[in-house]
């Protein structure tokens, strides 16, 4: 499904549900949806004007919340989307959400579906997050409720989620495999991300090199794009087990996220042999020649001003040791 007709969807035929809420309250405008049903593409192109991607997820979720009723929802009755696009949130993100919905309140709802599989449950589409800090802080979430097909909430999770600064190329990485995993088309995983076909495959292709468990310890990355996880992904292979032992040092844990994917990288690049330097000597003292060795050349060195028949002999001499070297051989 194309993302036009996903979205177009969304806006012709989602409509409002009532919510068993005794505190519901009507956006500005219409009751029913408003939602520009224009290709994605141009949606893009109005959202691409805002230079602040969290202005620009802000416009999306009041395209897919505008003229709907909102109402006012126990969070405990509300379920996390059935694919996961984030990493846990760290617990200074999460203090200083709960922080800000505390002195401001929350601003903008979350996007729900009633729960597909449980009557008098809910789903969410977009706003994990601030589902979370509300909940911690024990109060109702203020929320929008859609009926949403499963692609639909995915396209919709994923379009505003693209948006936010915070959403790592690994994040996303993840949010691809899982939905390919559950056997949704690669049309609905590039609506959904906002990404050509290309960008999807070299997706794909990471996720598969990398375990789940290395992404984990590594975290989101969040300043390491696509060039340094697909370096990665094709490093890895030989070198797992110098990346657990880089993992297991206990100074790993005490680095951020983007130090810690340095340490694995770095592990999967052995350090080449520092280079040895000997110094040749006649009986009597003289400096003859400077010999230079590691693990892939060796250099020898003679200073003609110096040792100016020595140097001769050696450049006449090299033809021979070769021939002698291949007559030992054969």
């Amino acid at each position: 499904m194309s993302r036009k007709a996903l979205f177009t969807t969304l806006s012709s035929q989602s409509k409002p549900v009532e919510a068993p809420s005794s505190r519901t309250r009507p956006l500005l405008g219409s009751p029913d949806l408003i939602l520009d049903a224009r290709p994605v593409g141009a949606v893009g192109q109005s959202l691409s004007e805002i230079s602040d991607r969290a202005k620009r997820a802000d416009e999306i979720e009041r395209k897919l919340t505008e003229g709907q009723v909102i109402v006012e929802l126990d969070p405990s009755l509300i379920d996390p989307s059935f694919v996961a696009d984030r990493m846990p949130l760290s617990s200074e993100g999460l203090e200083s959400l709960r922080e800000k919905i505390r002195e401001t309140g929350q601003l903008n709802p979350i996007l729900v579906r009633p729960h597909p599989n449980t009557d008098g449950r809910y789903q969410v589409a977009f706003g994990h997050r601030r589902l979370r800090a509300v909940k911690d802080i024990g109060r109702t979430v203020r929320a929008v409720v859609r009926n949403l097909s499963d692609e639909e909430l995915v396209v919709a999770q994923g379009q505003e989620n693209h948006e936010r600064e915070d959403l790592s190329y690994i994040e996303k990485v993840q949010f691809a495999q899982r939905l390919e995993k559950r056997g949704f088309a690669r049309a609905t995983i590039m609506s959904a991300l906002s990404i050509y076909k290309s960008d999807l495959s070299n997706m794909i292709s990471v996720a598969s090199k990398l375990p789940e468990t290395l992404i984990a310890s590594i975290g989101p990355a969040p300043g390491i794009g696509r060039r340094g996880w697909i370096e990665l992904a094709e490093l890895l292979e030989g070198h797992r087990r110098a990346v657990d032992r880089a993992i297991a040092d206990p100074a790993f844990q005490d680095l951020d996220s983007d130090a810690r994917f340095k340490a694995v990288l770095a592990a999967t690049k052995p350090q080449k042999t520092k280079a040895k330097a000997e110094i040749w000597s006649s009986a009597k003292g003289e400096t003859l020649a400077k010999v230079t060795h590691d693990d892939e050349r060796i250099t020898l060195a003679i200073d003609r001003r110096k040792a100016p028949d020595f140097a001769e002999f050696v450049l006449n001499r090299l033809r021979d040791l070769y021939q002698e070297f291949e007559a030992t051989r054969s």
